[in-house]
């Protein structure tokens, strides 16, 4: 099969278009014939090397995939020949105590396809294990199935787990073109919320507005806090949505009301913040660190996503053999 392969940590260069062997499904396993698979932010930290991530060279990306089933491993049944599939890309041992108690991303063993949890979807063929299998309409393109899991399941956890998100609430969602951004901002409107959406680009808030987005602020060069301060009335946000860190974060934290929840995913601008404690202590505020989800919000995610009531973005495609050149316009 075709595969693009990281062949070692640094820019988009170490992308290289190569042959491997086909893979051959284990027991409980079948061989999805890839169709798309979506770039995610985690494929440029893996590729620069991430500590965090601790992969073996060469190495397939991707962590988002669909397709449809090409073979079937041992122990297999009742799955059809050439059905349409996206994958759950987590992986968890699926024995520990957080995972028989529903927390499987919890799991001291949990890694997600393509990072930490083996190969990914830079290839024309994929093993995953049947239980990771997400069924998708014939509405849906393999284009649409294969960008919502990792960025859907990311904000339903983060809005609605974490961030307790329902009706007559305000979320403020800062870095609004993300996927992760563009999913939460879908999952705060289904909950019945108020949603600001903040971007640096006047072109990202004009989609946010288009997905639903109630108001938007341009930061910078507006001031963050003191927008969210005007379009609440003075009453702030009670949630705030940031994977943007360092720029972003003191400014985030500082639009919320008191009692507000600050959920944070990722670290985009650098890993290090300043927090004024006596902000965070006197206003009674939460700092909530999020990291995926659950298998159970994943499928209901899907049902969402099937349903049309939660709609997947999809920006522009690239062929497998252009991998680099998809890299260089992400990290544009």
């Amino acid at each position: 099969m075709k595969a693009v392969i990281l062949e070692r940590f640094g820019g988009p260069e170490t992308l290289a278009l190569a042959d491997l062997p086909d893979p051959v499904p284990g027991p409980g396993e079948v061989l999805l014939r890839v169709r798309a698979c979506a770039l995610n932010h985690l494929d440029l930290w893996v590729r620069g090397g991430i500590p965090a991530y601790k992969i073996r060279l060469p190495h397939v990306l991707g962590c988002d995939v669909a397709g449809e089933v090409a073979a079937l491993g041992p122990g297999v049944e009742g799955i059809a020949l050439a059905s349409r599939f996206a994958v759950s890309p987590g992986r968890s041992c699926g024995r520990c105590e957080a995972c028989l108690a529903g927390r499987d991303n919890f799991c001291p063993r949990y890694g997600i396809i393509g990072a930490q949890g083996g190969p990914g979807g830079y290839a024309q063929l994929l093993c995953v294990p049947q239980t990771s299998l997400l069924p998708i309409p014939d509405s849906l393109s393999f284009a649409e199935a294969a960008s919502f899991p990792l960025t859907f399941l990311t904000a339903w956890h983060m809005v609605m787990t974490l961030g307790g998100c329902g009706p007559d609430q305000t979320v403020l969602v800062v870095g609004a073109g993300s996927g992760t951004s563009v999913a939460a901002i879908q999952v705060a409107k289904l909950a019945g919320a108020r949603v600001i959406a903040a971007s640096t680009s006047q072109d990202k808030l004009a989609r946010a507005r288009a997905l639903g987005a109630d108001e938007g602020i341009h930061h910078p060069p507006q001031d963050l806090v003191k927008e969210t301060h005007r379009k609440t009335r003075g009453r702030m946000a009670d949630i705030a949505i940031d994977h943007v860190g360092p720029a972003t974060f003191d400014a985030s934290l500082k639009s919320l009301r008191h009692g507000g929840r600050l959920v944070t995913c990722g670290a985009t601008t650098g890993p290090v913040v300043e927090v004024d404690l006596r902000f965070v202590f006197s206003r009674q505020l939460q700092i909530l660190g999020s990291k995926m989800g659950t298998q159970e919000e994943l499928r209901r995610v899907a049902r969402l996503v099937a349903e049309g009531r939660l709609k997947p973005v999809v920006d522009r495609t690239f062929p497998l053999s252009q991998a680099r050149q998809a890299h260089e316009y992400l990290a544009d």
